[in-house]
């Protein structure tokens, strides 16, 4: 990659996505930053806004389309771009799982299969998917985001295996705890059930607590743009909290792990 690289990155209206796209701008890199507004959204110095809503084929089309158009190529696809929710598994109604999935993994498959034809032309392309530690852990009362990662993370090795032939290489990225409005401002299921209420309210405050504590977006952007640019690695975890949940996840015995967990969310 040099630095006339073609950066598509989704989300850049804050948090995580915002603050990669302004490293990937400092690199030299040409930049195209996906929001739902351009106009609720403030300009970001070195990057091209581009209005796309990715749960909807069309304005993803169109959207590519633009910056096709535009740069000529994609080089770099980084699917940023993701929400959250709350809620005990039974308490999650059908309509809001399907919602949830339909951002965080058909909004990846949505942006991955309209950049692919480009990049199989040009054998060359690097797709990066932001997970979390969450696509390799379990979730209480967050299940149905951690499914939607879980989906994430097998969708995105099983790709990286199909394109490889072509120049294409597929990498994950596995942030935890993070600063930012996703993570802080999780809506909670609309129908609640009394019985889970307990738990849910202290695994609610737990995740309160360790938001508020949690490093600023900054070094997650900094592993997005060495996933993007650097020697490819299927899997990438910021330093700190992440990785070493990744090495536990890896190299502890399954029973400890779900000690620690639990004990870390205040579940008995």
């Amino acid at each position: 990659m040099t630095n006339s690289t073609v950066v598509v990155i989704t989300g850049v209206s804050s948090g995580i996505g915002r603050a990669a796209a302004e490293k990937f701008a400092r690199r030299g890199c040409t930049v195209f930053g996906t929001v739902r507004s351009i106009a609720n959204t403030a300009p970001l110095s070195g990057v091209d806004l581009v209005e796309m809503d990715i749960r909807d084929d069309a304005s993803v089309r169109l959207g590519i389309q633009s910056i096709i158009a535009h740069s000529g190529r994609i080089d770099v696809l980084v699917n940023n771009a993701g929400t959250n929710m709350i809620g005990a598994i039974e308490e999650t109604a059908i309509s809001e799982a399907a919602s949830l999935f339909e951002t965080n993994v058909f909004g990846t498959l949505r942006l991955i299969q309209v950049v692919l034809p480009h990049m199989r032309a040009q054998r060359l392309g690097r797709i990066v998917n932001v997970s979390s530690v969450l696509g390799f852990l379990p979730a209480p009362y967050m299940g149905l985001y951690s499914a939607s990662k879980h989906a994430v993370e097998g969708l995105s090795e099983t790709l990286d295996h199909e394109v490889r032939q072509f120049g294409i290489r597929v990498t994950l990225v596995e942030p935890a705890y993070t600063r930012t409005n996703l993570e802080a401002n999780s809506p909670l299921a609309s129908s609640t059930i009394r019985d889970y209420d307990r738990e849910r309210d202290v695994v609610s405050r737990a995740v309160s607590d360790n938001i508020n504590g949690a490093p600023e977006p900054d070094g997650v952007a900094n592993t997005i743009v060495e996933a993007a640019l650097g020697a490819w690695r299927m899997r990438r975890t910021p330093a700190g909290q992440a990785s070493l949940l990744s090495k536990l996840r890896r190299f502890m015995p399954a029973r400890p792990v779900d000690t620690s967990l639990r004990k870390t969310l205040g579940l008995t």
